[in-house]
């Protein structure tokens, strides 16, 4: 039996994906919302391998950005941060609840440190990505956070899909009804 690899490959032909560069642009425009990106911050970190997000991140808060090179389900994060960011991560992971507590611990002790994290809406299993282990509804995905001892500070959904798409057949409409993106901004629950 030949067991399936669910890690997705970061490289060139992953980052140019158009879909990847529309939720990138759309996650900063959220980001732009939020008063952490006007304060100074001395680094970040970004989970995930270093994709062109990490640049724009880096530009938006003007500092540099660290990306984790851990197994994420089991082991610890190093290091304290003032922001932090798990863009489309949790869904591929075995245990969120695991990253997220170790975000909680790895976020700076100010009220003003903040984890942004994005992750597709739940839709159902046809639709659903075969890479991913967990498409929650929005009602699982702040429960986690709460239980992980996030409040969630901001919240947005958009889609990816242009509406011509939608035209060309069953499967595309339904993707077009059910395929959202959702992006948060936390903070440390007191």
């Amino acid at each position: 039996m030949t067991q399936k690899s669910f890690r997705t490959l970061v490289d060139r032909e992953w980052c140019s994906d158009p879909a990847h560069a529309l939720r990138w642009q759309k996650t900063i425009v959220f980001l732009r919302g939020s008063d952490a990106a006007a304060r100074p911050v001395a680094s970040g970190l970004d989970v995930g391998d270093r994709t062109p997000m990490t640049g724009m991140l880096e530009s938006l808060f003007g500092c540099r950005f660290e990306n984790t090179t851990i197994d994420l389900d089991v082991d610890p994060i190093e290091g304290s941060y003032p922001v932090a960011t798990a863009f489309e991560v949790l869904e591929h992971l075995y245990n969120p609840l695991h990253l997220l507590l170790e975000l909680r611990k790895s976020l700076s002790p100010v009220a003003s440190s903040r984890l942004f994290v994005s992750t597709p809406a739940w839709k159902p299993g046809f639709l659903q990505s075969p890479d991913h282990f967990h498409e929650m509804s929005r009602r699982s995905i702040e429960s986690l956070f709460e239980r992980a001892g996030f409040s969630v500070v901001r919240f947005d959904e958009f889609r990816l899909r242009p509406f011509l798409f939608c035209l060309t057949g069953i499967r595309p409409l339904l993707r077009c009804l059910f395929e959202k993106i959702r992006v948060y901004e936390l903070t440390v629950r007191s």
